[in-house]
């Protein structure tokens, strides 16, 4: 049993949770260095939302299933449970959003030009444009543990 696995198990006996509620286990960012900086904002509980851009050939998350947050080693941090899935338009995602995603000085101007700059070059590795009108994934969650 690898230790992802294990802190999953460890998790579920604590909090008597189903082993089946969990949607994944997942990296945040671009890089390990993201990865490692993203994890512990999620975990101070700074971090409670999340943007992606939508794949239509990917399974929705869903609210009420949990998720383990890894660092930059791929080492569990922390479970968080989702509390809103949207799906919109890039340029339809709110400031109060943005606020919630805990990056920079948590304004929307600075989470506009992060996300864009990242989601342009996401879709262009995709073999994708990235416009104002690319349709994202909004989530919002809790950090159970």
């Amino acid at each position: 049993m690898n230790s992802i696995n294990k802190f999953w198990i460890d998790f579920c006996q604590k909090h008597h949770i189903s082993p089946n509620a969990l949607e994944g286990a997942y990296a945040y960012g671009a890089n390990s260095q993201d990865a490692d900086i993203l994890s512990d904002l999620i975990n101070r509980k700074i971090i409670t939302a999340t943007t992606s851009v939508y794949d239509h050939n990917e399974d929705v998350p869903t609210v009420g299933m949990y998720s383990i947050v890894l660092n930059g080693k791929n080492e569990p941090v922390c479970v968080i449970q989702n509390k809103t899935v949207e799906i919109m338009p890039f340029k339809n995602v709110s400031a109060e959003h943005a606020y919630l995603e805990g990056e920079g000085d948590r304004s929307y101007e600075y989470w506009y030009k992060v996300h864009k700059k990242f989601f342009t070059w996401e879709c262009k590795e995709a073999g994708k444009d990235f416009t104002e009108d690319t349709e994202v994934v909004c989530e919002t969650f809790i950090k159970v543990d």
